[in-house]
């Protein structure tokens, strides 16, 4: 009688299941809603084709200096070696990131970014990693002159 009971269970998880699968994919096929549509109006989908591109705006000599002023070389993250995509970033230069700037990559933070030269890359010009070594040594060896401090007077 329990085999019995253990197909029986078996067969109506396998019916749910597909019962389920069938359900989740006709949905797919619903029209979008009326709430979706108005919010799309009127706008291209990304995945077009443009195929005669785009025509240039012009540009203030105001807006041509700025974007002269920035580096239009690469940026290279020196933790993972991605490199700063402007398509992928909201269009933003990088000099244009905020402190809050992470890589996409690996989440490292923007003083973590270099200048890329040909095949060699640079460090940034807000310190890098120099105050935090510093002061990480200058810790350890406070905390070994104490231990040997205590060691011989306690």
């Amino acid at each position: 009688l329990f085999p019995f009971f253990q197909h029986l269970f078996m067969t109506a998880s396998i019916l749910l299941l597909a019962l389920l699968l069938l359900l989740s994919q006709a949905s797919a096929f619903h029209a979008p809603s009326p709430r979706l549509s108005k919010i799309t109006a009127g706008r291209t989908s990304i995945t077009a084709l443009n195929v005669l591109g785009k025509k240039k705006a012009k540009i203030s000599p105001e807006e041509q200096a700025r974007i002269d002023s920035y580096w239009q070389g690469d940026w290279v993250c020196k933790d993972c070696g991605y490199i700063y995509n402007r398509a992928e970033c909201a269009g933003f230069y990088f000099e244009e990131q905020g402190r809050g700037f992470r890589c996409p990559q690996c989440s490292g933070p923007r003083r973590r970014y270099a200048k890329k030269v040909g095949d060699k890359v640079g460090t940034t010009l807000d310190g890098g990693d120099a105050p935090i070594l510093i002061f990480s040594f200058g810790g350890l060896a406070a905390t070994i002159a104490f231990g040997v401090w205590a060691n011989a007077n306690l």
